[in-house]
């Protein structure tokens, strides 16, 4: 179970991907107070946490809904995790930044939430462990990333300062490797292979 556990964390820390958010964070709310960057991180991780487990406690429900069973889903999670993994490890997931800089605290919160730490491929990524590691183990590994997200959010300032953006494009170009492993071993499993 551990193991599993361990697992599914560096998974989940691969596609919500909290140091490429933790860039559009720090730079969308770099002129802002303390009290409106923690009301920020508190809105952001409470949409990420809530369409999460959403996932996961809907997850046969969503799939009898499309009319689609868990191989197709296997197969098209694996390649939207390949698509994002090209994007992570060409660079691309930080590219263009500075636009959300003007953008409201809600609205940061909100784009930062979804579809920055919870999109496509994340929701993939919950229904595919949930069916194949069980609801338990997924829900905590979920709760660790976002909790582990919500305290470098907190300390943004400083991560940012030791880190740079350029240490945190590197991590992100090496998790996209990681993410197009994934990706693979989806769509493998999906085709039974």
């Amino acid at each position: 179970m551990l193991e599993n556990l361990l697992q599914l964390v560096i998974l989940f820390l691969v596609i919500f991907d909290p140091l490429a958010s933790l860039v559009v964070f720090f730079v969308a709310t770099d002129k802002l107070k303390t009290a409106e960057r923690r009301k920020i991180v508190l809105l952001s991780i409470a949409v990420a946490a809530g369409l999460s487990f959403a996932v996961l406690f809907l997850g046969n429900s969503l799939l009898t809904l499309f009319s689609v069973n868990m191989n197709d889903f296997k197969v098209a999670g694996g390649l939207v995790l390949l698509l994002l993994g090209i994007n992570m490890a060409l660079g691309k997931s930080l590219a263009d930044v500075e636009k959300y800089r003007k953008s409201s605290a809600s609205a940061i919160a909100a784009i930062i939430g979804t579809p920055l730490l919870t999109g496509p491929a994340a929701i993939t990524s919950i229904l595919i462990a949930r069916h194949d590691y069980g609801m338990l183990i997924t829900g905590i590994a979920i709760f660790i990333v976002l909790a582990f997200t919500a305290l470098l959010f907190y300390q943004s300032e400083r991560v940012h300062k030791f880190f740079g953006r350029t240490a945190i494009q590197i991590t992100s170009t090496i998790l996209g490797l990681v993410t197009i492993a994934w990706g693979v071993k989806f769509i493998r499993a999906g085709l039974g292979f």
